[in-house]
């Protein structure tokens, strides 16, 4: 069963997409998983390329949505940057032919279609109407209850890029990193004297506690010092530690004292790490708190433009496995592709690529009112 929306509902629908999407999608099929008469969520797509198995696309397309709770209605709109062609036998809209699989595939799997809707640079139209006719865009406006603050005139990689740092912050940085990285060499053969630069006592002093540490660089993850930052770097650098940030920035603190406890007995003795543990990682288990994780991008962001080229990939992979959980797999690519660029045998990069290039996402995204 189709229920199209009429002409004045379907522009009205399509400005509320961007502000359920997060930004305006470019060059996407966006689908939008329905529960009854009611979203809450977008999910975005590439535009299959033209060598792409249109089949095998839709039925995986449609199986991420069907794995939102409680959906049985979906909505397809798509964002190309070509337009559409009239003909005698009337207006024929772009990637008509993947809408066609999609809508075939979602009514296969029991699911109500919405509408089908496009939107080109000239225009916007749906798949669904028997003659489509091009609405001028003006007709899509930004829904009046949108805050201010939400601005989502951006498409899927605006804000990917790392922030602008002035060349003497990096200097502070690679320097403090510099002297860590030489004395934590010294496995202990040295001893720490008052006549240690500042920055490096302060430095060694916050990797008296791991965990506390991870959770005091979420209070301010733009702004912290050159010794922290360089700490950061370091503590990322260590794949336990890495594994023990990534598992506390997306539990609380006492999932992050445990899964050093977990990693630490299995470095020293072989104890298994239990289960729950791990899953944290492949995005099972509770959903984690938003902010929380939108806090510890922010900090491996900021390390990463602060840091030394070759100590990058550390914190860019981080920074990577942070925007998958926040359902920014755009974002994720751009930061896997910095590793690239730099170290294209960065290891924990090449697991995230193989996740995220077979489509998985992590379980949260498919719960109602999640994270994104």
């Amino acid at each position: 069963m189709t229920t199209v929306l009429r002409a004045t509902d379907s522009a009205a629908f399509l400005g509320i997409v961007p502000s359920l999407a997060g930004f305006t999608p470019r060059r996407s099929i966006v689908l939008l998983p329905f529960r009854g008469a009611r979203t809450d969520g977008a999910m975005r797509l590439d535009l299959p390329h033209e060598e792409a198995d249109l089949e095998v696309y839709a039925d995986a397309a449609v199986g991420l949505v069907a794995r939102v709770v409680g959906t049985d209605a979906v909505a397809v709109v798509v964002y190309t940057d070509e337009e559409s062609h009239p003909t005698r036998d009337g207006l024929v809209l772009p990637h008509a032919v993947a809408v066609d699989e999609l809508l075939g595939c979602a009514e296969e799997a029991g699911l109500r279609v919405v509408d089908a809707l496009c939107v080109t640079p000239s225009g916007w139209s749906s798949y669904i109407d028997e003659e489509p006719e091009l609405g001028a865009l003006a007709q899509i406006c930004r829904p009046a209850d949108l805050p201010p603050s939400a601005e989502v005139s951006g498409d899927q990689s605006i804000g990917a890029e790392l922030p602008k740092v002035d060349l003497a912050e990096k200097e502070r940085v690679g320097t403090a990193s510099a002297e860590l990285a030489a004395f934590l060499d010294r496995k202990g053969r040295g001893r720490l004297t008052v006549r240690e630069n500042p920055q490096l006592i302060a430095a060694l002093v916050l990797l008296d506690d791991v965990p506390a540490f991870f959770e005091s660089v979420l209070a301010a993850p733009d702004d912290l010092p050159p010794s922290a930052t360089a700490t950061l770097l370091w503590c990322l650098g260590q794949p336990l530690l890495r594994d023990v940030a990534i598992a506390q920035w997306a539990t609380d603190l006492a999932g992050g004292i445990r899964t050093l406890e977990a990693q630490t007995a299995f470095a020293e003795s072989g104890v298994m790490v239990p289960d729950d543990v791990g899953q944290v990682f492949l995005g099972r288990g509770p959903t984690p708190d938003t902010e929380r994780l939108r806090r510890a991008l922010s900090a491996a962001r900021a390390a990463a433009a602060r840091s030394p080229r070759l100590a990058r990939p550390a914190p860019l992979t981080v920074a990577a496995w942070l925007s998958w959980a926040l359902g920014r797999a755009s974002h994720a690519d751009r930061y896997l592709e910095m590793v690239r660029e730099i170290d294209p045998r960065y290891s924990l990069a090449a697991l995230l690529e193989t996740m995220i290039g077979g489509a998985m996402l992590p379980e949260w995204a498919f719960r109602r009112h999640s994270a994104e």
